[in-house]
């Protein structure tokens, strides 16, 4: 299926039989579950296996185009949702196949075009760098839904602790226990998604960084190199 949005985009809750593949070919693609949101910039995807509750999210112009594959035939792809960069010759399958819609298992060329998908797939790693796990504790789950509606709040943590009803020492036993990652390193996570995607919709390198919060354009710069590889401004170009 091949979709592009012009305006901003929210689904309501979607759930598939087969899994799916979502290819951003342009734009910013935002896939939420209640585990938490994987983000996919221009020429990465976001994997769904069949039967996950999610949504589907862009803030502003996205081309967007989703594969579904019968699970007998995905045996060696992964289990849980995932982040992939789609590299030269899968995105040309997949622009193909969304072109021609439904492949035929029964004619032996289209069933070696979906078998050559479903290769390339398996040999792809996960950009954790583009996850953002969310806890589960209603107190800890409070603080990230108030972070992620407001993502430049630059509150201490003993306030949004206090606000959800437990100390900093729980907070920050339950954002390491239930997320894998510290409260800083989730917050500044949550930053530079939020970033990427405003990046994506035409903001700015600096109403981006002043936008998520931080207090130059140099520390954005920097966090932002340090963890996806590029500089916004590269990122912004690509």
């Amino acid at each position: 299926m091949a979709v592009r949005f012009t305006t901003p985009y929210a689904s309501g809750e979607l759930r598939h039989d087969w899994h799916k593949l979502c290819y951003a070919s342009a734009g910013v693609l935002r896939v939420v579950t209640p585990e938490g949101a994987w983000v996919a910039p221009p020429h990465r995807a976001v994997w769904v296996p069949a039967g996950v509750a999610h949504r589907e999210e862009t803030r502003g112009g996205a081309s967007v185009r989703s594969l579904y594959l019968a699970s007998a035939i995905c045996g060696a792809l992964p289990s849980v949702c995932a982040v992939l960069n789609v590299p030269p010759l899968l995105r040309e399958l997949i622009l193909e196949v969304a072109e021609t819609s439904a492949l035929d298992a029964t004619q032996p060329t289209q069933r070696r075009l979906a078998e050559i998908i479903v290769d390339r797939i398996a040999l792809l790693e996960p950009k954790a760098s583009q996850v953002l796990p969310m806890p589960r504790d209603r107190r800890a789950l409070s603080i990230a839904q108030h972070l992620q509606s407001e993502p430049g709040n630059n509150e201490p943590l003993a306030m949004l602790a206090r606000r959800s009803g437990a100390s900093v020492r729980t907070a920050q036993r339950l954002f390491l226990s239930e997320t894998g990652m510290a409260f800083a390193q989730w917050r500044q996570r949550l930053r530079l998604l939020v970033a990427m995607e405003r990046l994506g919709a035409g903001l700015n390198v600096t109403q981006t960084a002043f936008e998520v919060g931080y207090a130059s354009v140099s520390a954005f710069v920097s966090a932002f190199r340090c963890e996806f590889g590029v500089t916004p401004g590269q990122y912004a170009e690509s």
